[in-house]
């Protein structure tokens, strides 16, 4: 299984919105993907801005692809993300998971 990692900076007031619109939209799309897993949204207070760091799982890097295209270490970052964040990581990262408890 593949862990894609990918991190967004929201300020106060926008970050409920881009929470909806992962819970929302992002859960809709990736619930479509083949080989798609799970999700989490991690969230916490970041100097005076709220980091979300996303982490998705796929069972496979074509699974990966499938999502991401064919640059699949460029973040997938749609228009309403956009919006709500005030900057976000370009690239994504991608591991191997090595254990489930």
């Amino acid at each position: 299984m593949i862990a894609r990692t990918w991190r967004g900076w929201a300020s106060p007031s926008t970050a409920d919105d881009y929470q909806h619109h992962y819970e929302t939209d992002v859960a809709e799309h990736l619930g479509q993907v083949p080989g798609f897993r799970g999700a989490r949204l991690l969230r916490r207070r970041d100097r005076g801005e709220v980091l979300f760091t996303s982490i998705t799982f796929f069972a496979s890097m074509d699974d990966v692809r499938a999502f991401a295209g064919e640059e699949p270490e460029r973040a997938v970052v749609e228009q309403a993300a956009r919006g709500a964040l005030t900057r976000w990581d370009e690239f994504v990262t991608h591991d191997e998971v090595a254990v489930v408890v």
